[in-house]
């Protein structure tokens, strides 16, 4: 069995994604409605860190423990290292209602997309939201990879702990309504329409 590889966080900045995601993401989290927030995979607590300066309750996980102690700097009390052998959260969050989850590119890393999402309904309170970006991936953009013969580039197969799982709209839709999410919104971000960098699928349980 292959051992977790970390992604290897030096620093508290943004990632490449949240350059262009975080003002779309945050469109989607409404104060009144979005009270208990958990950004699962979070990296090096940027987002929450941002949330956290915006007056919104969040909290944030991870398998990086590296990202972890990045992210406890700001705000000790809000991180945990996630265990991925484990189908619960870690213990001090187990009692928190959340009635939103933020999940931003890590579904196309696992191998087992369902039980991810599985995990994430266990978490959510009746009515919750569950917030994915991912890699966008669709017709045009994927000719384009061929024609220009990017595909090596674009998936990289030899980066250790790489994108194993392409998502189009439909598939991620079909993934989240297959267990009982209602999508309410999508969105395209990072240069122009159907040639998206990313995706953001909001759905509600």
């Amino acid at each position: 069995m292959q051992d977790y590889q970390d992604y290897g966080f030096h620093n508290a900045a943004p990632t490449h994604n949240l350059s262009y995601q975080l003002k779309d993401l945050v469109k989607l989290i409404d104060k009144d409605r979005n009270k208990y927030i958990l950004d699962l995979g979070c990296g090096n607590g940027y987002l929450v860190n941002y949330l956290l300066g915006q007056g919104y309750n969040a909290y944030g996980t991870d398998a990086s423990e590296k990202g972890i102690a990045i992210a406890k700097k700001s705000n000790p009390a809000r991180f945990f290292v996630q265990d991925l052998s484990s189908d619960a959260l870690p213990l001090p969050l187990q009692e928190i209602p959340f009635d939103t989850i933020i999940s931003t590119e890590v579904i196309e890393h696992l191998y087992n997309p369902q039980a991810f999402i599985i995990f994430c309904k266990k978490q959510l309170k009746p009515g919750g939201e569950l917030i994915i970006t991912t890699p966008y991936h669709g017709y045009l953009k994927n000719l384009v990879l061929s024609i220009f013969n990017r595909w090596d580039k674009h998936m990289d197969p030899l980066w250790l702990g790489g994108h194993i799982k392409l998502w189009s709209r439909k598939t991620l839709t079909k993934a989240l309504t297959g267990e009982g999410f209602t999508i309410t919104s999508f969105t395209g971000c990072g240069r122009i329409p159907y040639f998206w960098m990313s995706m953001i699928i909001k759905a509600r349980l």
